[in-house]
């Protein structure tokens, strides 16, 4: 497999404070880092309903793609989530071995994966740089941590004492890891990067 790509698999899928929007969790299939995804209601529901088995009365767009690839002969190989710009994830279909890569955000492709039952890979420098790692393999007890960006940089966990501000959006992430809250969680992650890379 290409070291630059990491096998996740979906760990969940919970909705964020004020119903808006949900947190599509990915976790990395050989190890304990997670991914939280920001996505539209829609897709959720399109994931949600493929994961538990539910079948709508009519097929939903991403059945209706799965049926266009099945019946023009297409191959759907994998999905890569392989770009991170300004906060936003970035996805590709790999189809036919690579001769083919659509572009797609990440929540299509993963109800597209779903159905046709294809791996899901994230890049590893967006897993590196975006991922929440959890020092426990115990799901009911595992205690997560802000993943450093790059090996210069120190842990959020390894502070000074004297930086409060870092202290304070520290103990705010863990909370906010704790309670599943994942897009508060993404914010502060970024906020913590921000004030790491100035100081």
């Amino acid at each position: 497999m290409d070291l630059d790509k990491i096998q996740v698999v979906i760990l969940g899928i919970s909705a964020t404070p004020g119903g808006n929007a949900f947190a599509l969790v990915l976790k990395e299939l050989d190890g304990n880092r997670r991914l939280p995804i920001i996505i539209g209601a829609f897709e959720a529901q399109a994931i949600a309903f493929e994961l538990e088995g539910i079948v709508p009365p009519r097929p939903m767009t991403h059945d209706l793609i799965k049926i266009i690839l099945e019946t023009l002969g297409a191959q759907l190989n994998e999905v890569y989530i392989d770009e991170l710009e300004e906060g936003t994830f970035h996805a590709k279909l790999i189809l036919d071995s690579g001769t083919y890569r659509i572009d797609c955000r990440p929540s299509d492709a993963i109800a597209i994966a779903v159905r046709m039952n294809v791996p899901i890979y994230v890049n590893s420098e967006i897993m590196e740089e975006s991922g929440i790692i959890t020092a426990d393999s115990d799901e009911s007890t595992e205690q997560q941590h802000f993943v450093k960006p790059t090996e210069e940089q120190p842990k959020p966990t390894e502070k000074s004492s004297g930086n409060k501000r870092l202290d304070i959006l520290q103990s705010q992430l863990d909370k906010a890891i704790k309670e599943e809250n994942y897009e508060a969680a993404a914010k502060l992650r970024d906020e913590i990067k921000k004030l790491l890379e100035s100081s």
